[in-house]
């Protein structure tokens, strides 16, 4: 048992790592050339990373040269005037004619609403024309006949004065005869006035089928300007309110970038000033724009400010506009929202730089 606490007694017991031999010259050579060695690696990598930086820098600098004095930019998106198509009496959709990213005309059908109870009062209308138009012309027949009749009872009471001035006629004859033309011309005052209320009474069933016809064409909506569907906002069968949304289209003849200056720069701006749009998708095209808007009040101004420090924080927009027969000839490459930066050229006198010359 002795001998055996002694070996466990030595396995316990800590063993003694051999000392380090020291080191040499040569040791410390080898290590002081890794260390240069990796100063270098380090230097290299240093000057490559600055070289690509200033390359990128040149590179940028090139792509964006520096604009001159007299043109201002700022960043905006492109956005076109949104129409929207609503019925203006109330109805079911019965028929839809167009959908989400179709390109529309202006007259174009787009949907119809369900018009069975206009189109009833409309045959009714119709019917009630046709009918007065019968009354009409029986009275004119009747008129005519007073007419004649009249001018019978004239043309014997003419010939009873005569005969009545040569003796020939007795007085009593004279007065039948003019009881005659006044009963003759009643009846045709008569008959005339039934006609006038007769015309009247078909003018007003013309309206009122014309006013029905109205409704009707109302219930057919079309777009009133070219342009491109952004939403459709009811389905066929929906029962929806007068004044409800069916479809809403951006409007691509009006299509620009508000973009906002400050003070100094936008109080030199004028509205017609010579503009151009570049859009981040296509930073090569440069659109030609022409100012259209300037606002009279700053924006993004926290509170009312007198001195001249603060007014030069304040911001004023400004609308860039294409053209709209530029817009006519690539109406399938516009697209709202798109970012981008406008640029705003306020002295007339200064050139375009050649990467914002503008493509046709």
């Amino acid at each position: 048992m002795q001998v055996s606490d002694e070996l466990a007694a030595k396995a316990l017991k800590p063993q003694e790592s051999p000392p380090l031999a020291p080191l040499t010259s040569q040791h410390l050579a080898v290590i002081q050339k890794r260390r240069s060695w990796s100063r270098r690696i380090w230097v290299v990598l240093l000057v490559l990373l600055s070289g690509a930086g200033g390359t990128g820098y040149f590179l940028w600098k090139m792509a964006h040269p520096p604009l001159p004095v007299g043109i201002s930019l700022g960043n905006g998106r492109i956005e076109a005037d949104q129409i929207d198509i609503d019925t203006k009496l109330a109805g079911r959709v019965a028929e839809l004619m167009a959908d989400i990213g179709d390109m529309v005309g202006p007259g174009q059908v787009l949907a119809r609403m369900d018009t069975s109870d206009l189109q009833q009062s409309l045959s009714k209308s119709e019917a009630q024309i046709r009918q007065a138009r019968r009354a009409v012309d029986e009275a004119q027949a009747n008129l005519n006949q007073q007419e004649t009749q009249r001018k019978l009872a004239e043309q014997e009471m003419d010939r009873t004065r005569t005969l009545l001035k040569n003796g020939w006629a007795t007085q009593e004859t004279a007065d039948q005869r003019q009881q005659q033309l006044d009963s003759a011309t009643a009846s045709f005052n008569a008959a005339n006035a039934r006609l006038l209320l007769l015309q009247h009474a078909l003018e007003a069933a013309e309206h009122d089928a014309g006013f029905y016809r109205v409704q009707i064409n109302d219930n057919t909506l079309t777009a009133p300007k070219p342009g491109r569907i952004q939403y459709r906002l009811a389905n066929i069968g929906e029962v929806i309110p007068a004044g409800g949304k069916v479809f809403t289209m951006l409007d691509l003849s009006y299509v620009y970038m508000d973009i906002y200056l400050p003070t100094l720069e936008a109080g030199k701006v004028k509205v017609g000033a010579d503009s151009r749009i570049v859009l981040d998708a296509y930073p090569d095209h440069p659109i030609p724009a022409k100012v259209s808007f300037v606002a009279s009040q700053a924006q993004f101004t926290p509170k009312t400010v007198e001195t001249k420090t603060e007014r030069d924080k304040l911001m004023f927009r400004i609308r860039l506009r294409i053209d709209p027969e530029r817009l006519a000839a690539h109406a399938d490459a516009i697209r709202s929202g798109l970012p981008g930066v406008g640029y705003v050229r306020w002295d007339a006198a200064i050139k375009w730089p050649d990467n914002l010359q503008g493509k046709p």
